[in-house]
């Protein structure tokens, strides 16, 4: 009985997870959407947009940058207005969003 109990809260546990990561995708999706994708494109830059595409970067860069804009250590009066507004979790969904796309 036991280790049913136990084995149902670790499959619980595992479930849980995964739907979180799931949604931080998503969640990641909608905003790169919504913000990004407008000069980085999705896979490609937009047409006239001279703006390297973000799909498949490493997911460290990625949100080292994100974070580097927000706090204005890194310069660009664009992606400092920009990312000024993202929270760390919105750095953290669309980093793996980015990073997860294939090129």
């Amino acid at each position: 009985m036991r280790l049913m109990v136990l084995s149902g809260a670790l499959i619980l546990g595992l479930l849980s997870t995964h739907s979180v990561n799931a949604a931080s995708i998503y969640a990641g999706q909608s905003r790169a959407a919504a913000v990004c994708s407008q000069c980085h494109g999705i896979k490609t830059p937009s047409a006239d947009a001279p703006f390297p595409p973000l799909a498949g970067r490493d997911f460290a860069y990625l949100k080292s940058a994100l974070e580097q804009y927000r706090d204005k250590t890194r310069k660009s009066d664009i992606m400092n207005a920009l990312a000024g507004s993202l929270s760390d979790d919105d750095i953290d969904n669309v980093a793996a969003y980015y990073a997860g796309l294939k090129p």
